[in-house]
């Protein structure tokens, strides 16, 4: 009888399996692929293009997409064995370029790192070796994802498996398109830029506002007021 390790790395290979029998691209994750719109993504999970949260506008639109994926089948009341918990999927200019799964920990509780490295493994094939060079400067979301586990990678993508760190230890997996992510670092940094170089002046326009406002309503009480007074 298999040990409940072991039936649990089966059933999360399954799960990341489940959408890719037909072939899973080097640049994708389940049926999503990187380069993909926010319309794309949207039909695929069903979550209003609205839903999308604009992280900045300029020089770039870079905006996030947060699925939670339901605890149950669909149209049955049976529990879901899907691993994962939710999935963000960040867009620079309309393009996804990286998807951050993060996997429910009851689903993974018990499995190790080598339990997730070979369910991983079966869709990116081997992980890659580390290479000796100039130290990667991480990402703010790898820096806050926990230790780093296993990576794989191909032309245009790269595979990253954490082990986070919070208070009940959970597992999470980041599929990114380098050239892009790229950019949209370039382009936070460039809009923190433009923000702080702008805060002066968007400072002056709100205490003007403020002040019309004040003036606005302090005249708006007096003409009602002076209707009624009587001394």
């Amino acid at each position: 009888m298999r040990n409940p390790r072991t039936l649990a790395a089966c059933t999360l290979g399954f799960a990341l399996l489940a959408h890719t029998v037909d072939g899973q691209g080097p640049a994708r994750y389940r049926d999503f692929e990187l380069g993909m719109n926010v319309a794309g993504v949207s039909a695929l999970t069903g979550v209003a293009a609205t839903e999308v949260k604009t992280i900045h506008q300029r020089p770039a639109v870079q905006q996030d997409l947060q699925w939670r994926l339901s605890q149950w089948i669909a149209d049955s009341s049976a529990a879901s064995t899907d691993p994962v918990e939710q999935i963000v999927f960040s867009f620079f200019n309309d393009r996804l370029f990286r998807i951050v799964v993060d996997y429910e920990h009851n689903r993974t509780e018990g499995m190790t790192d080598a339990d997730m490295i070979e369910a991983i493994s079966a869709v990116y094939g081997s992980p890659v070796t580390r290479t000796i060079g100039p130290a990667r400067i991480a990402s703010r979301i790898e820096a806050e994802s926990g230790s780093s586990v296993s990576r794989w990678g191909g032309a245009g993508y790269t595979v990253a498996l954490y082990r986070t760190s919070s208070y009940r230890g959970a597992f999470r997996l980041i599929v990114t398109e380098p050239a892009l992510d790229s950019l949209a670092r370039k382009a936070t940094i460039e809009s923190a830029r433009l923000d702080d170089l702008e805060a002066p002046r968007r400072e002056v326009a709100r205490l003007k506002k403020e002040q019309d406002d004040n003036r606005s309503a302090a005249e708006k009480a007096r003409v009602a007021n002076k209707k009624v007074f009587r001394p």
